[in-house]
């Protein structure tokens, strides 16, 4: 047994539309089939409404219109993420985010994993963009995006 310790994580790249997210697989709670979710009056269109799972009526989101990369809804052969919200918000530990398929398990290792610098902005909800094994993916600014989403809620209670 080597001591020195792995630095390889599992991860899940997700399809959304027009791009890929990378998101640590400890993040993910389960993965459902899409269900047309009860409106939320006055959100806005990345909001697309609450979902039920275990109890919990929770925000379902479309991260590709959040961030300006593309129009998104869901659909036939759409599946929603259920993610542990990092926040610590104790009234909304979850949301739900609209992917295109089921999520693809990685292993991400440090030489894996590259960083890209571009010169445009990044888009709203996205941390930094990557290249993993030569695959470009987002990786999503989830603290931001609760945040967002809480602010979203909030205006329209």
């Amino acid at each position: 047994m080597s001591s020195t310790p792995s630095n390889d994580i599992r991860g899940v790249l997700i399809q959304v539309a027009g791009a890929r997210l990378l998101l640590p697989n400890a993040t993910i709670a389960e993965v459902l089939s899409f269900a047309d979710p009860d409106p939320v009056e006055n959100a806005p269109d990345w909001l697309l409404g609450r979902i039920r799972w275990r109890g919990w009526q929770l925000p379902l989101i479309a991260f590709s219109r959040l961030s300006g990369i593309a129009e998104e809804k869901g659909g036939l052969g759409s599946k929603v993420i259920v993610l542990k919200a990092l926040g610590g918000d104790a009234k909304a530990p979850f949301f739900a985010l609209l992917t295109q398929g089921f999520p693809r398990l990685v292993t991400v290792s440090r030489d894996a994993l590259v960083a890209e610098e571009g010169e445009e902005p990044l888009p709203l909800g996205v941390r930094t963009r990557v290249l993993l094994n030569e695959d470009a993916a987002l990786l999503p600014d989830l603290e931001q995006i609760e945040a967002l989403i809480g602010r979203a809620l909030a205006a329209a209670a």
